[in-house]
């Protein structure tokens, strides 16, 4: 998929750990768990907005695009 979400790094400079964003947010470990994983196929931008504001970033920092090649496909 060309959005990568970038939750885990994030969480590592903030040296903060997924339950402890989870409980921070409002939303479930295993939610926490499968953004990172980019298992999801969305997310909520007031969902989005807490995990900004908890982290202190932007949106950009947590979501990038990275175009698929032809081998990647």
């Amino acid at each position: 998929m060309p959005i990568v979400v970038q939750l885990d790094l994030m969480l590592a400079r903030r040296k903060m750990r997924s339950r402890d964003l989870a409980a921070a947010v409002g939303i479930t470990e295993v939610n926490i768990s499968l953004l990172k994983s980019g298992k999801v196929k969305g997310v909520r931008f007031d969902t989005l907005e807490r995990i900004c504001e908890v982290l202190q970033c932007q949106p950009g920092d947590l979501l990038v695009h990275e175009p698929q090649t032809p081998e990647s496909t």
